[in-house]
């Protein structure tokens, strides 16, 4: 019996150690595991489904149970010992975060880039149907940050931002103002080596090349909030997430310049929890809270992830859609929104997110890239405009609610399924479409 237990302890523990793997699998298949499963039920016979459910079945109480042991496990094996609550306290303010080795490795030279001539990436993150989960994905080093051709026209907007209303854009806690600096130290050796015409760096900073800006990030006090200097070097917007002492993580810096639809004063000083419940998004509490929360105790400072989503607007403006009310209304929302009537107004709003941790200051770094493009050039591209039409037909109620669906659906899906049945009438082929995700 004795060495049963040992055995299985064994076992839990090597199931233990693997846990974050599994978790990342999971989240990053889960979305092809169940395209492929509408497929096959789509044409499996009565005995399949019956065969099919009873495997659901017996899956499934092999995972509650696993679950319940590796718990137990981790209870009575792992957790230390605390008195009482003024010692768990004092153990939790140790335990926010203790600084790590780790060097963020150099990445090559982008191949042939040029701010003339590399055009941004065609990133369509939309299938035929549509389903809320964290959809995050590994990330090389080499593609943390993205830069393009339309780096002058981001830049000269978070310039003009910045100039007419600064302060309400870009904030650093104090708490978070190391992390902020380590960020800029981030960008100092990564920027350079990735982008070598773009920018320099220097003795006490970075230079850009083109625009002729020189930033120093060793003086103290630094001449701007350190969030606006890291902003101004890269198309994205940015954040910082801080530990807490309640193991919660709580947005404490940030510069967000060019958000469309949100406003970094309504969300700063929030837990992650409270960021996404306040801006009411799709089934968070359902299916997103627990593995958001776990993921980002969890993650590692070596682990950086991306994330693709998609929006539609109405109007044409990349910093604010002021078709959702004036950017400092009370009222902001689609529920202010007037029905869209004009297709040439509308644009298809993508942003891809990159996620990792600073290994000094435990903060996790959110850049936020904005893919701006107005919906008739997309629907140029083969194949796009029947699947984005497929795709907002497949949004549940809350989702269609929370994208503004209903002031724009009629004159979008109309034009989308007339540009489909055109690119079919001229010999598109169904069967040959794309399945690669982002596309």
């Amino acid at each position: 019996m004795a060495e049963a237990l040992a055995k299985i302890t064994h076992y839990l523990k090597l199931a233990d150690q693997q846990l974050d793997k599994v978790i990342l699998y999971v989240q990053t298949s889960s979305q092809q595991a169940t395209d492929f499963a509408q497929q096959y039920l789509a044409n499996a016979t009565k005995r399949e489904y019956i065969l099919i459910l009873a495997g659901v079945i017996i899956l499934l109480q092999v995972v509650l149970i696993s679950v319940k042991l590796v718990d137990v496990f981790r209870a009575t094996s792992q957790a230390p010992a605390v008195k009482n609550a003024s010692e768990k306290k004092k153990a939790d303010s140790k335990a926010v975060w203790t600084p790590v080795e780790f060097k963020t490795p150099t990445p090559p030279p982008y191949p042939n880039w040029d701010i003339k001539t590399t055009k941004p990436i065609s990133y369509r993150p939309f299938k035929h149907n549509y389903h809320v989960t964290m959809g995050i994905r590994n990330l090389n080093w080499e593609d943390w940050i993205e830069l393009d051709n339309e780096f002058p026209k981001f830049h000269d907007r978070k310039v003009e931002r910045l100039a007419e209303r600064g302060e309400k854009l870009v904030s650093t806690f104090p708490d978070a103002f190391d992390a902020a600096v380590e960020l800029l130290e981030e960008f100092r050796e990564w920027l350079p080596a990735r982008y070598p015409s773009l920018f320099k760096k220097t003795a006490v900073g970075i230079d850009n090349i083109v625009t002729g800006e020189s930033f120093n990030i060793k003086e103290r006090p630094l001449k701007r909030d350190p969030m606006e200097i890291a902003a101004l070097l890269i198309q994205d917007d940015l954040a910082i997430m801080m530990p807490g002492e309640d193991g919660q993580y709580y947005l404490k810096a940030g510069c967000i310049l060019l958000a469309g639809f949100w406003r970094l004063s309504d969300k700063l000083g929030m837990p992650l929890s409270e960021i996404h419940t306040s801006g009411d998004v799709p089934q968070f509490r359902e299916k997103l809270q627990t593995s958001m929360e776990r993921f980002f105790v969890r993650m590692k400072v070596d682990k950086p992830v991306s994330r693709n989503n998609y929006f539609l607007q109405t109007d044409e403006d990349l910093g604010w859609s002021a078709a959702i009310g004036p950017e400092d209304s009370d009222n902001i929302g689609w529920n202010a929104a007037a029905y869209a009537s004009d297709i040439s107004k509308m644009h298809f709003r993508s942003e891809r997110q990159t996620l990792r941790r600073l290994p000094k200051s435990g903060g996790i770094v959110f850049t936020i890239r904005t893919y701006f493009v107005p919906l008739t050039e997309l629907a140029k591209e083969p194949y796009l405009p029947g699947r984005l039409a497929d795709g907002m037909r497949a949004w549940t109620h809350d989702v269609a609610e929370y994208k503004g669906k209903a002031k724009y659906a009629e004159i979008t899906l109309k034009f989308l399924d007339e540009e489909h049945q055109r690119q079919l009438a001229n010999g598109l082929d169904p069967s040959k479409e794309p399945n690669d995700y982002p596309y």
